[in-house]
């Protein structure tokens, strides 16, 4: 697998279209995915040495530094990971271990692997799928005697006391026995040809069928993240115990959504996807490490509490690159991308330990939003908020305008709340919207249709009054 082939300035312009301003930011993590693609160009031997540009983002909160790693890894289709540092907790104390974010990656890789697999295979798996439908929707007639009766009990418990598990399954009609072909009828053949035909041309999606599938609660199951950081692995022993089969009532789409999955698994090579999935891991990945000023040793307050600083020296051998055991296989974390971020309000980079400042060797501030920042923010990206609250509420058939004027207005008030209380950035846009529009959203579906401008005046009656009164507005935006 290899990162995608954009140039810096292509990744910058996708980025553009939904995070405003930050150039530098942008600019600097562009560069540092370009280098992961020149490295792949590199010999093999030399591959080894390059290692990559960890980032480390510093900026208040809301102003796009999560948003930025978030969509760059939708941009080159890379397993992205974001932890909080602040969950994590030194070796000895109960509490998530460092090595789940790899852990993690790890699983996001296969989930993407799998179902690029499944993409491949689908046509077949499809096929196959409606073979299964139509024998669900006219299913043969069994003609059993008591001798035979008797004859499966005795097979049943002979299959039983020696351990064989999938005949005994079999036998109960539990695991999806193929039918004896000697039941089938003529009747029946022809009726199952009227029925394929049907299907194929969409007549039966909504029919309900009662089918037999894997039980969803049993993959559960085995998803203890604790013993998983034990180093116990529960699906190798899940493995060796039969699935669970329960039985649901869906429509034909549905039914055939189930069986074309089921059908993909049995195609695609387990072994092969769990290689796949390490190989792009290890090359691809990209993990974020949010509020890491947040395990800063600045504090000295920490009597009894866990260490924050035994939590960066943990982190660290991760980020300087190590081996890390997953169900999947041995995972090294050398070529990984990381990218740190956190405000630092109270602490700087610097009171992070000295190796793990090291360790991220390009660092980016990001500029605090201004009132032309939100006014951007509000209508350029793609699905700005305008947008989006303007498609909701129009599927109550009520058309709704934002005057110029009424956007500004909505802006400047976002950024002198901002510096009057907390400073949370282009979150605080949210909370804004939601008070102007409350009315709106609460009466449109009665309602029904008509047209609806929001300007400058409604905007001071909605939320200008309560903006100005710097009491309430710490309470209500």
């Amino acid at each position: 697998m290899l990162a995608s082939d954009k140039t810096p300035r292509q990744i910058v312009n996708e980025l553009d279209k939904y995070v405003v301003g930050q150039d530098q930011a942008k600019k600097a993590i562009a560069v540092a995915l370009r280098n992961r693609y020149r490295r792949m160009q590199l010999p093999v031997d030399m591959q080894e040495e390059v290692t990559p540009k960890n980032v480390l983002m510093i900026g208040p909160t809301g102003v796009g530094k999560t948003e930025i790693a978030r969509r760059l890894a939708k941009i080159v289709h890379a397993p992205f990971v974001k932890v909080e540092a602040t969950k994590f907790t030194e070796v000895g104390y109960v509490g998530r271990d460092v090595e789940s974010m790899v852990r993690d990656m790890v699983e996001v890789a296969y989930k993407m692997e799998e179902e690029e697999s499944f993409k491949n295979v689908r046509s077949q798996a499809t096929s196959k799928a409606n073979k299964r439908l139509v024998k669900l929707l006219v299913p043969v007639k069994k003609k059993e005697t008591k001798a035979n009766d008797q004859m499966n009990f005795t097979k049943m418990m002979r299959d039983l006391q020696n351990g064989n598990f999938a005949d005994y399954l079999n036998q109960a009609g539990l695991n999806g026995q193929e039918e004896n072909p000697n039941d089938v009828t003529d009747e029946v053949r022809n009726e199952r040809l009227s029925v394929n035909e049907q299907l194929q041309k969409g007549l039966l999606e909504n029919t309900e069928i009662t089918i037999d599938m894997d039980d969803p609660a049993q993959a559960l199951q085995g998803q203890n993240d604790m013993l998983g950081q034990m180093g116990l692995d529960l699906n190798a022993l899940g493995s060796m115990i039969p699935k669970r089969r329960v039985k649901r009532t869906l429509t034909v789409k549905e039914a055939r959504e189930v069986f074309i999955r089921e059908e993909s698994e049995k195609m695609v090579n387990a072994a092969d996807l769990a290689d796949a999935a390490i190989q792009r891991a290890q090359n691809t990945g990209i993990i974020f490490i949010d509020e890491i000023d947040k395990i800063t040793s600045k504090s000295k307050q920490n009597a009894g509490e866990v260490s924050r600083e035994g939590v960066q020296r943990d982190i660290l051998p991760i980020v300087e690159g190590s081996q890390v055991k997953t169900k999947y296989g041995l995972v090294k974390t050398d070529h990984m991308l990381f990218i740190a971020s956190g405000a630092f309000h109270e602490s700087k980079p610097s009171d992070l330990i000295a190796e793990l400042q090291g360790r991220f060797p390009i660092r980016v501030e990001l500029e605090d939003l201004t009132a032309q920042d939100f006014i951007r923010i509000l209508t350029e990206p793609k699905n700005a908020l305008i947008r989006q609250y303007v498609a909701l509420i129009g599927t109550d058939n009520v058309d709704v305008t934002f005057t110029k004027e009424a956007v500004e207005r909505i802006a400047q008030i976002a950024f002198d709340v901002n510096h009057e209380t907390e400073n949370i950035g282009a979150r605080r846009l949210h909370t804004i919207l939601e008070k102007l529009l409350e009315d709106l959203l609460f009466e449109g579906p009665d309602m029904q249709m008509g047209e609806i401008t929001i300007t400058e005046a409604y905007v001071d009656e909605k939320v200008g009054k309560i903006a100005g009164d710097k009491d309430l507005s710490r309470y209500i935006l």
